[in-house]
């Protein structure tokens, strides 16, 4: 039976009378890639804060690893990497130097280390550009980078927030080889993704989120299911049920008036 790594209860985040994530519940497993759904302001990116513990929830808890994040997070984040929408690097750095400093922080062994960081660099394309500074790296050079420097102690838990932003189709498909063989490999992979395509061929089940609460989760072929329709796509039941079915139609219908 695999073992769940990531777990949640009633986790709660409140600002003002507002719950932007309310009694929020789930459970993913090691070996799954879990993709987390949800309108613009449905609180996908303040449930990752909370998870790798950015942020203290208002109420609830969160695991990693089965230690609770606001009580043990430095054992809780030795266990994860987190990679957010919009990354933060520094530029005065070669790539080498911020993946050797990344893996100090994780105490990895110098050797393993440099072993690491330049397997990481040929898999993302990095080897040759690896020892000019960052500043002078494109934004989809950075991501990898990033996404390079969260792989490099080999974490059990991966929590990812649009990791396809600024990627080219080539290095998004690495991307989604990479986390697909961390999961065979025993990781939990938990990312948020607008691109509902890569959802559906990545993950093995997906939760929906809608203003704070998580309405739906399961696999494609579940959800299917759950909404009656055998053969919709997942862009489909998203639609459905956060309620953007009649924009989408909408749109159609507005797009084919004007291609008369």
């Amino acid at each position: 039976m695999n073992e769940i790594l990531i777990r949640t209860q009633q986790l709660t985040k409140r600002y003002g009378n507002i719950n932007v994530v309310d009694k929020l519940n789930l459970e993913v497993k090691s070996g799954e890639i879990y993709g987390f759904l949800g309108p613009n302001g449905a609180g996908k990116t303040t449930t990752i804060r909370m998870l790798c513990g950015l942020l203290d929830a208002s109420e609830g808890e969160a695991y990693i690893c089965g230690y609770n994040i606001a009580r043990e997070a430095a054992l809780a984040k030795g266990m994860m990497a987190y990679v957010p929408d919009q990354p933060k690097i520094y530029g005065k750095l070669t790539a080498r130097e911020f993946l050797q400093l990344v893996a100090a922080l994780y105490r990895m062994p110098k050797e393993a280390a440099q072993e690491r960081a330049a397997q990481l660099m040929a898999m993302f394309g990095l080897a040759e550009r690896a020892d000019e500074l960052l500043e002078g790296y494109s934004h989809g050079m950075r991501q990898k980078v990033v996404l390079a420097a969260a792989l490099i102690h080999q974490p059990r838990v991966i929590l990812l927030d649009e990791p396809t932003v600024g990627l080219d189709p080539a290095s998004a498909r690495l991307l989604k080889d990479v986390l697909q063989e961390m999961a065979r490999q025993g990781a939990a992979v938990f990312l948020s993704t607008h691109i509902l395509e890569i959802a559906e061929r990545m993950c093995h089940r997906v939760g929906i989120l809608k203003e704070g609460k998580l309405i739906a989760q399961g696999s494609p072929a579940e959800l299917r299911q759950m909404v009656g329709h055998g053969d919709e796509s997942l862009e489909d039941i998203f639609l459905e049920l956060t309620g953007g079915h009649e924009t989408a139609e909408l749109i159609r219908s507005l797009e084919e008036g004007n291609n008369q």
